[in-house]
């Protein structure tokens, strides 16, 4: 297992890569295929669809991957004193891309096995493709969920920590 300190690994940083360049292609495939504005309301009527239909479990299996990651690098940033990730993103443009790319190196198998998952799911219930919601699907069930936990995470360790601190401290009071 890697250490919280080290450096992502090649394969990790590959995989990032291989996800960034396909959400890439399947957005232009989704361009080319159906047009440059989507049929809204057939995105939100497949969208709907998805929970109910086959292959349901990845709704608790994705985004529980993702808190997964989102624990261990909030524990990361709580432990070297990090600012929280989105108030990263959000605020400071100069480690934005930076902190963003942690995040996608962090989640880039869950939402490679997310893009997987939703392609095989389409051709089975669509008999389509429709690579755009493939990449928005990636998105709301792999990385949402991580930057949503990643902030409150590392802030709920940073206070655990305190209080081990102070107990282990021999801070017993007057």
């Amino acid at each position: 297992m890697r250490l919280m300190t080290e450096s992502p690994t090649r394969g990790q940083i590959l995989t990032a890569r291989i996800v960034i360049v396909l959400f890439f292609v399947l957005a232009l495939a989704g361009i080319l295929f159906h047009g440059f504005i989507p049929d809204v309301e057939r995105v939100w009527r497949n969208m709907a669809a998805r929970p109910g239909g086959p292959m349901t479990f990845r709704f608790v299996l994705q985004p529980t991957m993702a808190a997964i990651a989102a624990l261990r690098d909030g524990i990361r940033d709580a432990r070297t004193g990090r600012w929280p990730y989105l108030w990263t993103l959000v605020n400071d443009p100069a480690r934005r891309m930076s902190r963003l790319n942690e995040g996608v190196i962090s989640t880039a198998r869950i939402m490679l096995l997310s893009l997987v998952m939703d392609a095989i799911y389409q051709v089975t219930v669509l008999r389509t493709l429709y690579p755009f919601e493939a990449v928005i699907v990636a998105v709301l069930l792999a990385f949402l969920p991580y930057l949503i936990l990643r902030g409150p995470i590392a802030r709920a360790a940073r206070r655990l920590f305190a209080l081990r601190s102070t107990a282990v401290g021999g801070n017993t009071g007057p």
